[in-house]
């Protein structure tokens, strides 16, 4: 079970808690699903019941308790405990979960971690006259879009240089519009800095790796093409996970969702399957950073997994080779996915 399927598995309780008459709520059209924090267990928590209890009118201990059964009565999931003052701390079946998770992305592909629907969310992001600040309204815009937000996007002084070299667009040009917009004011690049000569790839990961608050870094080290580049590692691994379908495809076997049970298979399964909430959180306070750093996170992860998705020697294509070669190109599709969202192209060959 995906992080996105828990989040549906959690509304479909809360559904039948007020079917049967247990809860008096206007069932939400989301939940949020992390992984646990201090104090918490399990695979995910949920605050479910904390942002139940008032329109419920009960404690949210006490929602949590009544959610607890529902819960437990749902495929994949083996247990559920209620800490703190109502968290609700979900374990769940470990083979199911890794061959769910690489069958959730190869179905949605590179759009695995989107919203299903719109949500009802209006956004007007508004920048001020400064190239990183347009980048990473730009690219905040496309993560709330993903999640299903309705958004605008205002900048004061658009330079049409911009569009040219980086790719930039933007909904408006000219003063924040009327309603209150959503102001993006990350701390610039230097004075002396020019991302653009970076080139659209270079230049843009460069002002969007870097947290809002911290300036970013816009030398040469990002075109460097070795280990110590960050973006290099990112499109380098999906560049070889990529690789590795059109070999299987030469030796006569194709992907297969399987058991994984490796450690270096299992720390990959856990990035793959954190990527929607990375994508939620990214979108909710506007940071594509949070993005950047998880493409790093999942490619640092798949690099010395990728050597053993093909058959070596004499060896026959078996179960296990078709389900690392499932990995590999869900891989492939959350890398790709990934550097959509930034604006930054993910090329097969590399």
């Amino acid at each position: 079970m995906t992080a996105v399927e828990l989040s549906r598995t959690v509304l479909h309780a809360v559904r039948r808690a007020v079917d049967a008459g247990e809860l008096s709520v206007a069932v939400p059209t989301r939940a949020v699903v992390t992984p646990p924090g201090p104090g918490g267990c399990g695979d995910y928590a949920t605050g479910i019941a904390l942002q139940l209890a008032g329109p419920a009118g009960q404690p949210p201990l006490k929602v949590a308790e009544v959610l607890r059964p529902h819960l437990l009565g749902s495929d994949g999931i083996t247990d559920v405990v209620l800490t703190g003052p109502g968290f609700i701390n979900i374990s769940l079946d470990g083979a199911a979960s890794g061959v769910e998770v690489v069958g959730e992305v190869l179905r949605r592909g590179e759009r695995y971690g989107y919203a299903d629907h719109a949500d009802g969310r209006v956004v007007q992001l508004h920048c001020p006259h400064d190239l990183r600040a347009v980048v990473v309204a730009e690219v905040s815009a496309r993560l709330l879009r993903s999640q299903g937000a309705l958004v605008r996007v205002s900048a004061e002084g658009f330079e049409p240089a911009w569009a040219s070299v980086l790719g930039v667009t933007v909904d408006a040009v000219g003063h924040a519009p009327a309603e209150l917009p959503v102001n993006v004011r990350p701390v610039p690049a230097a004075e002396t800095a020019d991302p653009m000569s970076l080139g659209r790839d270079a230049g843009r990961w460069a002002l969007l790796h870097r947290a809002a608050h911290d300036r970013p870094r816009t030398g040469d080290e990002h075109l460097v093409q070795r280990e110590s580049n960050p973006l290099f590692r990112v499109r380098y691994a999906h560049a070889r996970a990529r690789a590795a379908g059109r070999n299987a495809a030469d030796l006569g076997f194709t992907a297969a969702p399987g058991p994984l049970g490796e450690s270096t298979e299992q720390e990959l399964l856990a990035a793959l399957a954190d990527h929607p909430r990375v994508l939620a959180a990214a979108a909710d306070h506007r940071a594509p950073d949070r993005l950047a750093r998880h493409l790093v996170t999942v490619a640092d992860a798949a690099l010395p997994f990728l050597p053993t998705v093909l058959p070596r020697g004499g060896e026959k294509p078996s179960a296990a080779h078709r389900a690392r070669l499932a990995l590999a190109e869900a891989v492939g599709a959350v890398l790709a996915g990934g550097l959509a969202l930034l604006g930054i192209d993910a090329p097969d060959h590399l």
